[in-house]
This record gives structure tokens, C-alpha cells and sequence, in this order.
């Protein structure tokens, strides 16, 4: 499969970085777009009320954090969620929450 994608990361730079990315709404909506199967950069423009060039800069952001892949078919640019990475965050997220229920856990246990 040819095709450009970051190497898969789990560094806390990295989930910082993806999170980083994720902050903006659009990306998040463009992440959730390529989440079902790979579209192309087009198609993904069409979606939002904005230039393509600005949704570029979105994809490249994604792309860049590790999120998405890219793949190249003739002139196009077909974008697909890197499930591994969304798995990374998930992880990252759960390891917050469990954090959160230990602490409380520990408040209730000492009252």
C-alpha cells in the first residue's frame, strides 16, 4: 500500500499533538468523515463552507498528527482515519478517567 501516514507514535508528544489536532471543530468533523472509509480530498471540501484550501490545511494537520492517512490515486488524495491512532487517543482518554475514578475513589474511602 503506498500512501503517506505518520509513524505510529504513543509518545506523550504525540497524543498531545493529535488531541492538538483535534481541537479545532472542523477537523473533528473532517476526522469523523474518514472515520467510515476513505474519501477523497474533494469530496471531504465539499462537505464544509469554507475553501478547499483551508480544508487542505485541516487534512494536513491530521495527516501530520498521525490521525489520517493519505494515499494518492492519479491526481487525487484519498484520506482514511488511522484506526490505530483513534485507539491511542481512546487509550490516552481512558487512562484519564481511570486516573479520575482513583482519586475519587481514594476521597470516599478516606471521609
Amino acid at each position: 500500500m503506498h500512501g503517506s501516514a505518520a509513524p505510529l507514535d504513543t509518545g506523550p508528544e504525540s497524543v498531545d499533538a493529535k488531541f492538538r489536532a483535534l481541537a479545532e471543530p472542523r477537523r473533528r468533523e473532517i476526522l469523523r468523515l474518514v472515520a467510515g472509509g476513505e474519501r477523497a480530498a474533494g469530496e471531504i471540501a465539499a462537505e464544509f463552507e469554507v475553501s478547499r484550501t483551508a480544508v487542505s490545511q485541516h487534512l494536513t494537520v491530521l495527516r501530520e498528527s498521525g490521525l489520517v492517512s493519505e494515499r494518492r490515486e492519479g491526481t487525487r488524495r484519498l484520506y482514511r482515519a488511522r484506526r490505530e491512532a483513534v485507539r491511542e487517543l481512546q487509550a490516552a482518554l481512558d487512562g484519564i478517567w481511570a486516573d479520575a475514578l482513583d482519586r475519587a475513589k481514594s476521597l470516599v474511602e478516606e471521609s
